[in-house]
């Protein structure tokens, strides 16, 4: 089901609520409106408008950006029940830089931006949810609504997923949506968006690169880019590849599960299953 647009007496409310002036609408997203906007003290922001539904996602992810405070992701100004007030990123995504050529020093930037998400701070975010609650999507999934000749694949990945879970590793707190376009250029820098709140294995924070940036399957959907992607991430991390891969096998199958149940197709997903398997097998 469609979400709803906020109405014009959400917006009405934002910008009274922190004094703001000359809204101009320059994104929407599936669960949210972004517009530019003036503060009381004529500097720019970016306010994030939640639509109707969108669930406890977006919340979550506003306090964690805040939480964040600024280091590896956009500053926050305030947080409210049905909206963000953040800092206003206008600069290229890592995306574009991979999709112009630049994966490999893509790769490199991504490693830093989650680093730094995952530096040791005072105190903990609100609330957060649990990785393995992320993934019911992927086990609630019945077998007869995959295309036959992926089942194998739901198997076996679905099953290094029930591994994943069953083994201890330390619980940090997670974007748990660190892909190419959720990372934009800040002055010199890099800052990421559009976190999820999560907790659990701090590896999960790499699986989405795998199958991204979107736009990128020339490259993306090749064996020796999982291969130079994986390395260089263990590489960075010290985590070890098989690790690495065992949950981009998960995230894609997820994923996969995901666009089933909103009824799209899962072509990428579905290409994406055996190239990481083969690498996740030869780790």
């Amino acid at each position: 089901m469609a979400l709803a647009t906020p109405s014009p007496t959400a917006l009405n409310r934002a910008t009274r609520r922190w004094s703001l002036t000359r809204p101009s609408l320059i994104a929407e997203t599936p669960t949210s409106l972004i517009y530019k906007v003036e503060r009381a003290d004529r500097s720019q922001a970016a306010l994030k408008l939640l639509k109707e539904g969108v669930g406890a996602d977006e919340r979550r992810g506003g306090e964690l950006l805040r939480w964040y405070a600024g280091y590896g992701a956009a500053g926050v100004f305030d947080v409210a029940d049905d909206a963000v007030l953040m800092q206003l990123l206008v600069g290229e995504t890592l995306g574009d830089l991979a999709r112009a050529g630049h994966d490999a020093s893509a790769t490199d930037i991504l490693c830093d931006v989650v680093e730094r998400l995952h530096a040791p701070r005072p105190g903990y975010p609100p609330e957060l949810q649990r990785l393995r609650e992320r993934f019911e999507a992927l086990f609630r999934t019945r077998t007869s609504a995959w295309p036959h000749y992926a089942l194998d694949l739901l198997a076996r990945a679905t099953g290094i997923a029930y591994v994943l879970f069953d083994k201890w590793a330390p619980q940090l707190p997670l974007h748990g949506d660190v892909h190419h376009d959720n990372i934009l250029r800040s002055g010199d820098g890099w800052l990421a968006i559009d976190p999820k709140g999560l907790v659990g294995d701090g590896a999960y924070d790499y699986a989405n690169s795998f199958q991204n940036p979107v736009g990128g399957d020339a490259f993306v959907l090749k064996a020796p880019r999982i291969a130079r992607h994986a390395a260089a991430i263990a590489e960075r991390t010290g985590i070890p590849r098989k690790h690495l891969l065992a949950w981009a096998v998960a995230h894609t199958a997820l994923s996969a599960a995901w666009h089933i149940e909103d009824g799209n197709p899962i072509t990428h997903q579905v290409t994406m299953l055996p190239l990481l398997l083969a690498a996740y097998d030869a780790a």
